[in-house]
C-alpha cells in the first residue's frame, strides 16, 4: 500500500485496483504522500486516506457523489467528500447540500455533518485527490491521485450496471466522461458551494432522482437524511 502508516482498504478495492497499485505513477505517488506526512500536517489521518473506499466495497456501491479535495482545515477531513469529522460545524457545501435534500425529498437531514451513515447504504464519497496539505488547498494536485480515482470511476463503470453519479461541478463532470451513460444514470447541477448553488444546485432534484432510478432497478432508496 502507500507506506507503513496504517492504511485500511477493503478487500473488494485491493483486488479491483491490484493493477494500478504495481503502476509507475503510483509507487511516485507512494513516495510522494509518505514524505508528506512527514514532518507537516497532511489531512486527512492517514487512516482515513481510503475511507470512501473502506465505508462501501465494490460491491455494495449504488451511488457515487465526486468531490475534489479532501478540506484543508483541521479536524475537518475525514476521508468522506463534503463530510466532517463528527462534532465539526458543517461546511457551507454541505449545509445547502442537506437545503437540497430537504426541498427535494421534504425531510429533515441529521445535523451531523459525518456522512458515513450514506457510505454504509452503497454512497460512495471520492473525492479525487484524497490528501491535502494543511492550508493548501489542490496542493497535492496532480501527483498521480486523479489517475487512480479515474481507475476507480472507471472501474465501476465498466464492471456495475445501474449506478447513480451525482457531478456536481464542471470538474466532477470532466472527470465524469469515462461513464458509460447507457448503463449508468449520470446527474449533474452546478457544485454546491455558495458561489453556484444558486445557478442550478437548488432546485436540481438529483436526491429524488436517484432514488427513483434506484427503485426502478429493483434496489433499495438511500435514506438521505
Amino acid at each position: 500500500m502507500l507506506t507503513s502508516m496504517q492504511i485500511r482498504l477493503d478487500a473488494s478495492w485491493k483486488r479491483e485496483l491490484a493493477t494500478e497499485f504495481d503502476k509507475p505513477y503510483f509507487a511516485e505517488l507512494r513516495s510522494f504522500v509518505r514524505k508528506a506526512y512527514t514532518g507537516r500536517t497532511v489531512y486527512p489521518p492517514p487512516r482515513e486516506i481510503f475511507r470512501a473506499l473502506d465505508d462501501c466495497p465494490f460491491e455494495k456501491v449504488e451511488v457515487v457523489i465526486l468531490g475534489q479535495d479532501p478540506y484543508h482545515g483541521p479536524n475537518q477531513a475525514n476521508g468522506l467528500s463534503f463530510s466532517v469529522h463528527e462534532g465539526i460545524r458543517t461546511p457551507p457545501s454541505l449545509q445547502n447540500i442537506f437545503k437540497e435534500i430537504e426541498n427535494d425529498l421534504g425531510i429533515k437531514t441529521l445535523p451531523s455533518g459525518d456522512l458515513e451513515r450514506w457510505a454504509k447504504q452503497g454512497v460512495l464519497l471520492l473525492n479525487a485527490t484524497l490528501t491535502v496539505e494543511a492550508g493548501k488547498p489542490g496542493s497535492h494536485q496532480p501527483r498521480g491521485w486523479e489517475e487512480f480515482t479515474d481507475a476507480i470511476v472507471k472501474a465501476l463503470s465498466d464492471k456495475r450496471e445501474h449506478l447513480v453519479f451525482l457531478l456536481w461541478g464542471s470538474y466532477a463532470q470532466r472527470k465524469g466522461e469515462v461513464i458509460d451513460r447507457k448503463k449508468h444514470l449520470v446527474l449533474e447541477a452546478p457544485h454546491p458551494s455558495p458561489f453556484s448553488a444558486e445557478r442550478g444546485f437548488f432546485g436540481c432534484k438529483h436526491f429524488s432522482k436517484a432514488n427513483a432510478y434506484l427503485k426502478e432497478h429493483g434496489k433499495e432508496e438511500i435514506d438521505w437524511r
